[in-house]
């Protein structure tokens, strides 16, 4: 027998022996009731008996088309796993999981392929009780045996976070066909339950656990709205929606999934992807770039009402973008290095000169919300969390004194320079003429600087004039998002910039963008390479929490250790969002808590 052929074997037993029914040993529980919906923290905000989501129309006509105009190229359909680069919206469109998020509500999950859920108090254990209904496209059930067989495909064959994820669950059985029970162990991480809500199903008859971790353009069977309809490599995708989809009267989906079609037509460079949405090639944009919104959009079909422009306000906190750090790289291993360059940015002169002064800046992870520490002194609580890393904490970072530097937006703005340049002399750098030095071996300070939209060369290039004022020479790489991604993803960078958009009820996600053991796993979103013991402990405090004050708390908590290790210079906070349509499209009166939702859209019906 082959290599191949063993490892092949070992996978299935492996995967055969976790769907195995076995009966668990007797537990003392305090076992609660079946219920329609699961809060992380406190109680769903809907009743039993809602009849939809509250940002929806529930009278949407069905029909015509949506076109979405998407930046970058992919190579797969199947976005579970690490290989290659996948159409997002499979997921949630056509591959389904067992509860749904409410989009008003921190973490909050309501039934779909599970009609109920069932843990105790100590959420050591979850049960899902499937809706007999359910059914996947090709009209077979929707079962337990499927539940196993995805759980534990995704644990040993699915993307970083499923595997970190589900692999905390010590034991799953399928007590009878429709329930589905995962016991933890006693980790006290009471996200798991909501975590394993979440988490995509598919067809055991229809997935073949030996490829597939191996990219494709065959869609998958799922048991969502819709279904792959036509694949065009690297250009477009198109769905259809599923005349019969089982769960199309449900209260999570009244209002939603309104389109016959949905056709995602990719663009390679954002100029040519803006130029398309002008010719009404696609129906709508998220725009990004604070030029093109305030000066772009003066066509004749914008001016005419043609094209209507959104600005949203969430209630979430602000998307921020930081230049990352990767501290794997010898030149940004001492945290001095790192504050000396977020001191040499110049935002002030970004912001008016680029950005019309539409932006602002903070310097933690969750700006604009009550996670944020960023200028709030710590509380009791989380002073006494950082206790045992106190060294590791800046003082003004802990008392909320901490600002941004502020220049005077020159863009030659001595003060910051002189100060950057004393924080570098103590890591062990001098200037020499023009040029900053090593002390010891006299290595020019110099880095790259990865970027692919224009935005980010605009960003990333008057970035290098300022460096260049402190004897720093940076270079600027542009590439093609492809190249970009897969850069990104392996770490292949110097300094780059990302976004991270955060949630109101941060959870395991955030071990995947900090924790130490993601630092190593090639597809995490642990970019800066960190590896803090202080990050491990706030996250595993903030998931221990079981009430939102302490929540908060933790999380402010984990704020402050990010702020203290300069892992990344803050850009700007997105404070709005800004969604561009052609009038045939239509939204409820009301948004989302996180903003706008192409699912709760309509085409308007004299335009079909």
């Amino acid at each position: 027998m082959t290599r191949f052929g063993r490892i092949r074997l070992r996978v299935l037993a492996g995967i055969a022996l976790a769907l195995a029914v076995t009966p668990l040993a007797p537990v003392h529980e305090t076992r609660a009731a079946e219920s329609p919906a699961l809060a992380m923290h406190g109680a769903p905000a809907l009743p039993a008996g809602f009849t939809h989501m509250p940002y929806v129309n529930p009278e949407a006509p069905k029909g015509g088309r949506l076109v979405w105009g998407a930046l970058g190229t992919f190579d797969s359909v199947n976005p579970l796993i690490v290989r290659g680069l996948a159409v997002q919206q499979i997921r949630g469109f056509v591959v389904e999981s067992l509860m749904a998020r409410s989009n008003d509500e921190a973490f909050t999950l309501y039934g779909l392929l599970a009609k109920t859920v069932e843990t105790d108090d100590a959420r050591s254990y979850v049960s899902f009780h499937l809706d007999p209904r359910a059914r996947f496209a090709d009209g077979k059930p929707v079962t337990a045996e499927d539940v196993l067989f995805s759980w534990a495909l995704l644990r040993d064959k699915g993307r970083p976070n499923h595997r970190q994820y589900y692999s905390k669950v010590v034991k799953a059985e399928a007590p009878d066909p429709l329930t589905v029970r995962f016991d933890f162990g006693g980790g006290n991480d009471r996200e798991l339950p909501l975590i394993l809500g979440l988490m995509p199903v598919l067809p055991k008859h229809a997935v073949d656990p030996a490829t597939f971790e191996e990219t494709t353009m065959t869609g998958p069977v799922g048991s969502g709205p819709y279904r792959v309809a036509a694949v065009k490599p690297g250009a477009s995708v198109t769905l259809t929606r599923n005349p019969d989809y089982w769960g199309r009267d449900l209260p999570v989906n009244r209002g939603l999934w309104n389109f016959d079609e949905i056709r995602i037509d990719f663009y390679r460079e954002s100029n040519g992807q803006f130029e398309a949405f002008k010719r009404s090639l696609y129906d709508f944009r998220a725009e990004h770039e604070p030029l093109r919104w305030h000066e772009g959009y003066d066509f004749p079909a914008a001016r005419n009402g043609e094209v209507i422009r959104d600005t949203i306000k969430t209630g979430m906190p602000q998307p921020s973008e930081f230049l990352v750090f990767n501290t794997r790289r010898p030149v940004f291993s001492d945290v001095r290095v790192r504050q000396a360059l977020t001191l040499l940015f110049d935002f002030e002169w970004i912001n008016r000169n680029y950005f019309f002064g539409l932006y602002a800046r903070a310097a933690g992870f969750f700006a604009g919300s009550e996670l944020s520490a960023y200028a709030r002194p710590a509380d009791e609580r989380e002073r006494e969390l950082l206790k045992p890393f106190a060294a590791r904490i800046r003082p003004d970072i802990l008392d909320g004194t901490y600002r941004l530097p502020v220049t005077d937006g020159s863009g030659r703005d001595r003060t910051t320079l002189r100060s950057a340049l004393k924080l570098l002399s103590e890591a062990g750098y001098d200037l020499d003429g023009a040029v900053l030095r090593q002390r010891s071996s006299r290595t020019p300070l110099t880095f790259e600087i990865l970027v692919t939209t224009r935005d980010q060369e605009r960003i990333a290039l008057s970035y290098q004039r300022d460096l260049k004022r402190a004897g720093i020479e940076a270079s600027v790489r542009a590439i093609d998002p492809v190249q970009f991604d897969q850069r990104r993803l392996g770490y292949e960078f110097d300094m780059l910039q990302n976004r991270w958009d955060q949630s109101l009820s941060p959870g395991n996600e955030q071990s995947f963008y900090w924790g130490s053991q993601a630092a190593d796993i090639p597809g995490t979103r642990n970019y800066m390479g960190a590896k803090e013991p202080a990050i491990d402990a706030m996250i595993a405090a903030l998931l221990e929490a079981r009430e939102r004050p302490p929540f908060v708390s933790a999380v402010r908590a984990l704020d402050r250790v990010l702020m203290s290790g300069f892992y990344a210079i803050p850009v700007f906070n997105v404070q709005e969002q800004w969604i561009a349509r052609w009038n045939r499209i239509e939204q409820p009166t009301a948004n989302a808590l996180t903003g706008y939702l192409p699912e709760t859209w309509w085409q308007k019906p004299e335009m079909k």
